[in-house]
C-alpha cells in the first residue's frame, strides 16, 4: 500500500485548515491566516503571485493596505510554520510566494495518491486503501476560512474516493453495508448517476427489487424535470437489467443456513414510538448507515432522547428486519429496579423465538450460545435499552451475521467500542426543533411575542428533550400559566431544576441526573460536587486538581470517566464543560464550596503568575501558592492560555468576591492585569481593576492597595486618560510612605510623575522621576531604575533637550537588558532611535529602530512596532529611501489600527507627506 505520509506532520486542507501532529491539529491565527497557508497548499512548490493571493482573500476587493497585510500574514505563517515543520518554509520568489514541501505530507495529495494507486488493485486492497483515504477529511473542505478560498475540486476528489471505495466494497459483496451510506448520498448529490447506478445496484443484490426500480424512476423524473435530461446509458442499462432479472448482477452468495430448531418465532417487540418526535435528523441518517455494523451504540446523557430515537428508528425499519424485533429495557439506570441480569434476559429472548422453557441451557454461557446460533442466519432487530455498561450487554450479542443490535446508555460504552461496535452521541436539539417539541404539548404559538417567548424557554432548557417535554407538559395541563410566567421562573437559577419537576418525580430532570450520580463510586461523585462550586462555563484537568486536592493524572481520570457518564463533555483536549442543568445540579449538590473556591483561585493565582512573567518582567511578588499548572514554556503559550482562561477567571474573582475571599480577589486582579497589557482592552480590564482595590480596601490589604491604585494607572494611561491617574498616583504614594517601603514608594512616585507628565508639568515631573530613581536605588530595584531612565529621556527630549536625553535612554536600554524584559527593551530601543533622529544620528537610529521592529514582533506588542516603525520611517525618509519609508509607514498604520491606537491618524499624515511614487 503506497505511503501517505504518517511519520510526520501532516498538512491539512480537508477539514479545518492547519497541520496536524499526531492526533492534534494545530491552526493558525483568524481566518486570513488560515486562507494564505490554505493557498499555497492547494498549490505546493509552485509560485503564487501576491496579486492572486490578494484577489483570493478578499474576492477582488482588497483594502488598500492589501499587499502589506499578506507580508505581514507571510511573516507570521512563516515563524509559526519554523515551529511545527523547519523542513516546511515560505520562500519570496519574485512577486509571489512559494510554499516549499513534501507534497507526500498534504492531505489532498495523499487522498489523491491513494485514489490513483488503487486503480487496478485487488478489491480488498482497494477497499482498504479508499477507506484510508476517506479517513484523511476531518470535516467539510477548508471549513474555518469562511469564503476566502474556495476549491469545489476538493468536493469532487472526496465524492471519486467514496465512489470507487464503495465500488470495491460492491466487488466484495458488501451490498448490505452500503446501502446505508448510500442513500444518504444520493440524497445529498441526487444528480450524480454514478451514486445512483451503485444505490440500485447495491438494492437488487440485497434482494430488494422493488426499491432498486423506485430509486431509477425517481432519478428519471427528477433528471427530466429539474434539467431536462434522460439518464445515461450505463444507468439505462442498469435499469434494463435490473427489469429482466438479469442473474449476471448477483454476486455469488452461499445459501442461507436454516435453523434446526423448529418452532421459531418472528417476534415484534418494540414498543409503540414516541409521538411529537422532531430534529434528529442526522442521526437517523447515522442509524440508516449501521445497518450492518452488528453492533451501534447510541450513548448521551439522561433526558437526551436515545429511547426515543432508537424506537423511532427501529419503527421506520422493522420490515428489513425481516425475522423480528427483539426489544428489552435492561434498567441500568432505574432508579427503582435494580439492572437486569444477562441471564434474565436471555430467557425472555429465547422464549420470544420460541424456545421451550424446557429446553433453555440453564448456564448463562449456554443461553448465550444457544442465542447467537438462532440468530446465525437470521436478520433481526435487537433494542437493548438504558444498558449499565459493556458487560451488561456482550451476552446479549449475536455472532457474525445480518441482525444488528442497538443499544443506548448513559455512558460511552467504551468496552463495546473497542470490539467494533459503532458509536454515536446524541446531543442536545437544534433550537428549532426544541421549540418544536414544546409545540407539540402546548400546541401552535398565538403570535410571534409568544413564539420568541417560547424559544428563550427552550434556551433556558437547555434543549434537552426531557426538559423541554416537561415544560411541554406544564403549559399545556396549567393554561393558567403563559410562557411569560414559565420563562421567568426558569430564568432563575435557584429554581430552575424544581420547576422542571413534575407529578411523577422519577421523570423530572432532577431525579434523572440523581440515579445517573447514583451510579457512580465516591471519588467520582465528590469530583461532580466539587465541580458545583467551579464558577466557570468549562474547566481543566488542572482546576479540578486544585479542586479535589489530588494530582492531574488522578483529575484528568475521574473527569474522563464522568466524560463517559455525560455529567461533563470532553469540548476540547483537557476541557470539560456541563450541561447548564447539569450545572446546576451540581451546584446542588456542592453546597456553600467556600474551601474549593479558595483552592480554585489559588490555582488561577499561580498559573496566571506563572504565565505574566512571560509577558513583562514582574516588579511585585504576589506569591501565590504552588498549585497544578500546566507547562508554561513561552510567552505564545501564556498568551493562549490567558486567551483561554480569562472568562474563568474573571468568573473566580466574582464568585470570591461575593464569598468574602477578598485577598484573592485582589491578587487576581494585580497578576492577571498583566494580560490586558498587552491585549488591551478597557472594559473588563478596569471592573477587574475596581473589584480588586474594593476587595483589598474589605480586607484592610494597604500593599494591594498600592498595586491596584498603580495597576489602575497603567489601564488610564493606555487608553489615553492620563489626565484621570493623579488621585490613583496620589493615594499610591501616601500608602506607600505610610508602610515605608522602598520598593512600593519608587513605583508610586513613578507613576504620579508620569500623571504630571501626561499633564505636560515637566519640571515636576523630571523632580518626581528622580525621587523615584534614588528610591529604587536604595530598594535595589533594577526594572524601576530601568523605567526610570526612560522616562527622564523623555521628559528631556519633551523640554527640548534631547542631548541630555541620550545617556539616560541608552542607560534604561542597558538596564532592561540586564533584567530581560525584552518586550521594554524594544520599547526603550524606538525611544532611542527616536532621539537618534533627532540628533541627525540617521546610521544609529535606524539601527535601532529595525532591532525595536524585530522584538516588538516576537513579542506580540502591536503598538511598540507600530511605534517603531514610525521612528524608522522618518529615518528612511531623511536618508532619502522614500519608497521604504512609505512601506513602513502602512505597516505601522495596519499595526495602530490592529491596536486600536488612535496614533493611526498621525502616521496616516505622515504617510500623505511624502512625495508620490514615482
Amino acid at each position: 500500500m503506497d505511503s501517505t505520509g504518517d511519520d510526520g506532520p501532516r498538512f491539512c486542507v480537508l477539514g479545518p485548515v492547519g497541520v496536524a501532529v499526531g492526533e492534534q491539529l494545530h491552526s493558525i491565527g483568524g481566518p486570513g491566516l488560515r486562507g494564505l497557508l490554505a493557498i499555497l497548499l492547494l498549490e505546493p512548490n509552485q509560485v503564487v503571485p501576491i496579486e492572486r493571493i490578494v484577489d483570493l482573500l478578499w474576492d477582488h476587493e482588497p483594502p488598500v493596505t492589501a499587499r502589506t497585510i499578506v507580508q505581514g500574514y507571510v511573516s507570521r505563517t512563516r515563524r509559526w510554520l519554523s515551529t511545527l515543520d523547519p523542513t516546511t518554509s515560505i520562500e519570496t520568489t519574485g512577486a509571489g510566494y512559494q510554499l516549499v514541501i513534501d507534497e507526500s505530507r498534504i492531505d489532498v495529495s495523499m487522498a489523491r495518491r491513494l485514489l490513483a494507486g488503487a486503480r487496478g488493485r485487488a478489491p480488498e486492497v482497494r477497499s482498504a486503501m479508499l477507506a484510508k483515504a476517506q479517513t484523511l477529511w476531518r470535516g467539510p473542505e477548508l471549513s474555518d476560512i469562511g469564503d476566502r478560498v474556495r476549491a469545489p475540486e476538493l468536493a469532487e476528489l472526496r465524492l471519486a474516493v467514496i465512489e470507487a471505495r464503495i465500488d470495491a466494497d460492491l466487488e466484495l459483496g458488501r451490498h448490505d453495508d452500503v446501502i446505508g451510506e448510500l442513500a444518504a448520498l444520493v440524497d445529498t448529490h441526487p444528480f450524480r448517476e454514478h451514486l445512483v447506478g451503485q444505490l440500485v445496484l447495491a438494492l437488487y443484490r440485497s434482494g430488494r427489487r422493488a426499491g432498486a426500480l423506485e430509486i431509477y424512476q425517481r432519478f428519471a423524473q427528477r433528471a427530466a424535470g429539474e434539467l431536462g435530461l434522460d439518464p445515461g446509458p450505463g444507468l439505462r442499462e442498469l435499469h434494463s437489467r435490473v427489469l429482466r432479472d438479469d442473474e449476471r448482477l448477483l454476486t455469488p452468495r452461499a445459501d442461507p443456513v436454516v435453523s434446526p430448531r423448529v418452532g421459531v418465532l418472528n417476534p415484534a417487540q418494540l414498543p409503540a414510538p414516541p409521538s411529537g418526535f422532531a430534529g434528529r435528523e442526522s442521526e437517523l441518517a447515522w442509524l440508516d448507515g449501521v445497518r450492518g455494523a452488528g453492533v451501534a451504540v447510541l450513548a448521551g446523557p439522561a433526558g437526551i432522547g436515545k429511547s426515543a430515537l432508537a424506537l423511532l428508528w427501529g419503527s421506520q425499519v422493522a420490515r428489513e428486519f425481516v425475522h423480528g424485533q427483539l426489544y428489552v429495557s435492561l434498567r441500568g439506570f432505574d432508579p427503582r429496579h435494580p439492572p437486569l441480569d444477562a441471564a434474565d434476559v436471555l430467557t425472555r429472548f429465547l422464549l420470544a423465538l420460541g424456545v421451550a422453557a424446557v429446553d433453555i441451557p440453564p448456564e448463562v454461557a449456554e443461553r448465550s450460545a444457544l442465542f447467537r446460533s438462532l440468530l446465525a442466519d437470521r436478520r433481526v432487530l435487537v433494542l437493548l435499552d438504558d444498558a449499565r455498561d459493556s458487560e451488561q450487554v456482550r451476552p446479549l450479542l449475536p455472532g457474525a451475521g445480518r441482525s444488528l443490535v442497538l443499544v443506548t446508555s448513559r455512558r460511552r460504552l467504551d468496552g463495546l467500542v473497542a470490539d467494533g461496535a459503532r458509536l454515536r452521541v446524541v446531543d442536545t436539539l437544534p433550537a428549532d426543533a426544541a421549540v418544536q417539541l414544546i409545540e407539540h404539548a402546548a400546541g401552535p404559538p398565538v403570535d410571534g411575542a409568544e413564539r420568541a417567548q417560547r424559544a428563550r424557554l427552550a434556551r433556558l432548557c437547555g434543549f434537552l428533550p426531557l426538559a423541554l417535554r416537561i415544560a411541554g407538559a406544564r403549559l399545556a395541563v396549567s393554561p393558567q400559566w403563559t410562557v411569560g410566567d414559565l420563562v421567568a421562573e426558569l430564568s432563575d437559577e435557584r429554581t430552575r431544576l424544581g420547576a422542571l419537576d413534575v407529578e411523577d418525580a422519577n421523570t423530572s430532570v432532577r431525579a434523572a441526573l440523581d440515579v445517573t450520580v447514583r451510579r457512580l463510586d465516591e471519588p467520582h461523585a465528590a469530583t461532580l460536587r466539587a465541580l458545583g462550586a467551579f464558577p466557570g462555563q468549562w474547566v481543566s484537568p488542572y482546576a479540578v486538581a486544585a479542586l479535589c486536592g489530588t494530582d492531574v493524572g488522578r483529575a484528568r481520570a475521574r473527569l474522563r470517566v464522568l466524560a463517559g457518564s455525560f455529567l461533563v463533555s470532553e469540548l476540547d483536549r483537557d476541557v470539560y464543560g456541563m450541561h447548564d442543568l447539569v450545572r446546576l445540579f451540581a451546584r446542588e449538590l456542592a453546597g456553600s464550596g467556600v474551601e474549593s473556591l479558595r483552592a480554585v483561585a489559588g490555582h488561577y493565582l499561580y498559573a496566571a503568575d506563572v504565565c505574566r512573567r512571560h509577558l513583562r518582567a514582574v516588579d511585585d511578588e504576589i506569591a501565590p501558592d504552588v498549585s497544578p499548572c500546566p507547562d508554561i514554556p513561552d510567552r505564545d503559550a501564556a498568551l493562549g492560555w490567558y486567551d483561554r482562561e480569562w472568562p474563568n477567571l474573571l468568573a473566580v474573582a466574582t464568585a470570591c468576591a461575593d464569598a468574602g475571599l477578598h485577598r484573592e480577589v485582589w491578587q487576581l486582579a494585580r497578576v492577571a492585569g498583566d494580560y490586558r497589557r498587552v491585549r488591551s482592552r478597557r472594559d473588563d480590564w478596569e471592573w477587574l481593576l475596581d473589584l480588586g482595590l474594593t476587595s483589598a480596601r474589605a480586607c484592610g490589604d494597604r500593599r494591594g492597595q498600592v498595586l491596584l491604585h498603580l495597576s489602575r494607572c497603567v489601564l488610564l494611561t493606555r487608553f489615553g486618560a492620563e489626565h484621570e491617574t493623579m488621585a490613583d498616583a496620589d493615594a499610591a504614594v501616601t500608602i506607600g510612605a505610610d508602610l515605608a517601603d522602598p520598593k512600593l514608594s519608587a513605583m508610586a512616585h513613578n507613576t504620579r510623575a508620569s500623571a504630571w507628565y501626561g499633564q505636560k508639568r515637566f519640571p515636576e515631573a523630571l523632580d518626581g522621576y528622580r525621587q523615584a530613581l534614588s528610591l529604587a536605588r536604595v530598594a535595589g530595584y533594577r526594572l524601576g531604575e530601568a523605567n526610570l531612565h526612560n522616562n527622564i529621556a523623555q521628559v528631556h527630549l519633551n523640554l527640548g533637550a534631547p542631548k541630555e536625553a541620550l545617556e539616560p535612554q541608552r542607560m534604561a536600554v542597558e538596564l532592561y537588558r540586564e533584567v530581560g524584559d525584552l518586550g521594554f527593551v524594544g520599547l526603550a530601543l524606538a525611544n532611542l532611535a527616536e532621539l537618534e533622529h533627532e540628533l541627525g544620528l540617521l546610521a544609529d537610529s535606524a539601527a535601532n529602530a529595525r532591532e525595536a521592529v524585530a522584538l516588538a514582533e516576537v513579542n506580540g506588542m502591536e503598538l511598540t512596532e507600530a511605534f517603531a516603525r514610525e521612528v524608522l520611517a522618518r529615518t528612511l525618509r531623511d536618508s532619502g529611501d522614500i519608497p521604504a519609508a512609505r512601506t513602513e509607514l502602512m505597516i505601522a498604520i495596519e499595526r495602530y489600527r490592529q491596536a486600536q491606537s488612535p496614533a493611526a491618524d498621525a502616521a496616516r499624515a505622515s504617510l500623505a507627506s511624502l512625495p508620490p511614487p514615482t
